[in-house]
């Protein structure tokens, strides 16, 4: 993998560890000669990856859409900064630079990438390992919630066991350096969407 999406929030959250563990991400990856590909905000956990990447020498690349520049005040000093009109067009830019996506402590806006994501991988638009980093136990919840989809029957086992969860950084990682797509059918191509 030479590079990886990170969706994350733009906010720090209650604990320290949220923090701790954006920025010991990021460090990581410079280490492992990743680059980051993220929303480009130098505020949160946005903030703290990124000055994980690049205070070990790595590289990041911030996308981030022109109305959100004065909101989520784009970083300074990262890499390469990509201005882009719409919500949709920065998912898709993220998409199309990295190898893999990983997704951290946030609101609203980061499970909807993450979920669009999931979604593309679930619909073969990308074969790219999706993956949670479940800090302090953040998406238990969510992760009780995407087994009731199992359970009921809304979404196949297949299909769960293609998200990559752990609390473990470097696990987490190698879980995903390991990734094989799942290999069933899919009902659209990417030119249809």
């Amino acid at each position: 993998m030479e590079r990886i999406t990170v969706f994350c929030g733009s906010s720090l959250g209650t604990e320290s560890i949220f923090e701790e563990q954006a920025y010991k991400l990021g460090k990581l990856l410079a280490e492992q000669n990743i680059e980051l590909v993220y929303g480009g905000a130098n505020v949160g956990l946005m903030g703290a990856i990124a000055n994980g990447v690049l205070e070990n020498q790595g590289k990041a690349i911030g996308v981030l859409p022109k109305f959100l520049q004065k909101v989520e005040i784009g970083h300074k000093n990262l890499t390469e900064l990509i201005l882009v009109e719409t919500m949709h067009q920065r998912k898709t830019k993220m998409d199309e630079l990295s190898d893999g996506i990983i997704t951290l402590p946030g609101g609203f806006g980061t499970l909807e990438e993450f979920f669009e994501m999931l979604t593309w991988a679930q619909l073969g638009l990308h074969k790219k390992p999706v993956a949670i980093l479940n800090t302090d136990g953040f998406y238990d919840d969510l992760l009780s919630l995407i087994q009731k989809m199992v359970d009921k029957e809304f979404l196949k086992q297949a299909n769960q066991e293609m998200l990559i969860v752990s609390d473990n950084i470097e696990e987490l990682l190698d879980k995903m350096k390991n990734y094989k797509a799942p290999a069933f059918g899919k009902w659209i191509n990417k030119n249809e969407v």
